[in-house]
């Protein structure tokens, strides 16, 4: 089975390119929302994040507000990586699990592991191919407005934080520009799919 790894940055149109791959034929594993399962109640990491973090971070129903959590530690870059200890260690068990169900359906198969910090962390080294989903940084900030309704200020500052897509370039295999309207996106996905399935076979 062909393993491929789908990064971005924010808002740059990395989850339309996962959903069109999926829709195409490969297997979708999205990181991001592993990790929003690995802390919800009963999940791998939720006690060590209450136990970490406090209980002024949950809600009436005991659950993690996620957006609160988020706004703590990404003003304190060591109170991040405190929590990415916490919560990755279980998310790479799940995902592993997941490509070895994936490989047991279809040893030929592509599953594609869209992740927002395949490069930063490393684990783009433990993938076949490297998608990049990039954009000008300006659409970047333009699309997280829109999309979570963030300040241009507030956008900028998640942007500031993340590394350039244009760094991230420098290792990817494939680059899907999705600046343009979304066919062109899907054109070059539809591009991108027939040459994976080339090297999958």
């Amino acid at each position: 089975m062909l393993k491929v790894a789908l990064t971005g940055g924010l808002a740059s149109g990395k989850s339309f390119v996962g959903k069109t791959l999926e829709r195409l034929g490969c297997f979708l594993i999205q990181a991001d929302l592993i990790g929003h399962e690995v802390i919800e109640p009963g999940g791998e990491a939720y006690q060590a994040v209450i136990h970490e973090f406090g209980g002024g971070i949950l809600d009436a129903r005991g659950v993690i507000q996620r957006r609160q959590l988020a706004a703590e530690v990404f003003r304190d870059p060591g109170r991040l990586a405190v929590l990415n200890s916490l919560v990755h260690p279980p998310v790479r068990r799940r995902i592993e699990q997941m490509l070895a169900a994936c490989a047991a359906r279809d040893a030929k198969g592509i599953a594609v592991v869209e992740a927002a910090i395949h490069i930063e962390t490393g684990g783009y080294r433990d993938y076949d191919r490297l998608i990049l989903a990039w954009c000008r940084p300006e659409q970047q900030i333009e699309r997280a407005m829109a999309r979570d309704h963030a300040s241009r200020e507030e956008a900028a500052a998640r942007l500031e934080r993340q590394m350039p897509l244009e760094e991230k370039r420098k290792y990817a295999h494939f680059v899907i520009d999705t600046s343009g309207a979304k066919e062109d996106t899907v054109r070059q996905t539809e591009c991108v799919y027939e040459e994976l399935r080339s090297i999958a076979q």
